[in-house]
């Protein structure tokens, strides 16, 4: 945001902050934050400016379930209350079911997809693809 001279809303910083649970480390450098909160961190900046669509490659990959579960939740908020779109890539069923629509590749082709779905559709689907 500095490079394209704009500031941060100070509300929406807060809240994503507070979404993140980086408030107390703030001041801190990369190599000073574990690779969890490396990984909260690069959310918090690719939602920070607002941006209409953001790629998220297993956003939440070095995360513990309670904090992926808050970033999904977020991400969710984000589609829904802001209208911004998000392509995620993922093996997980859970973070997967956080999505309107779930495709599924397969030797890099489309093979299927399913619309609203819970994560044990999403699992009973990726075992039958990969048998």
């Amino acid at each position: 945001m500095s490079l394209a001279g704009r500031k941060p809303d100070p509300a929406w910083l807060d809240t994503i902050v507070q979404t993140v649970r980086l408030q107390d480390r703030l001041t801190h450098r990369p190599a000073e934050l574990s690779g969890g909160q490396q990984q909260r961190v690069a959310v918090g900046r690719a939602l920070l400016s607002r941006p209409s669509i953001i790629f998220a490659d297993e956003p939440t990959g070095n995360l513990d379930s309670r904090s992926g579960a808050e970033i999904l939740t977020f991400m969710r908020k984000a589609v829904d209350d802001l209208g911004q779109t998000i392509v995620m890539v993922t093996h997980d069923p859970i973070a997967a079911s956080y999505a309107d629509r779930v495709v599924f590749l397969a030797d890099g082709a489309i093979v299927d997809e399913m619309l609203g779905a819970d994560a044990d559709d999403i699992l009973d689907k990726m075992k039958s693809l990969g048998a």
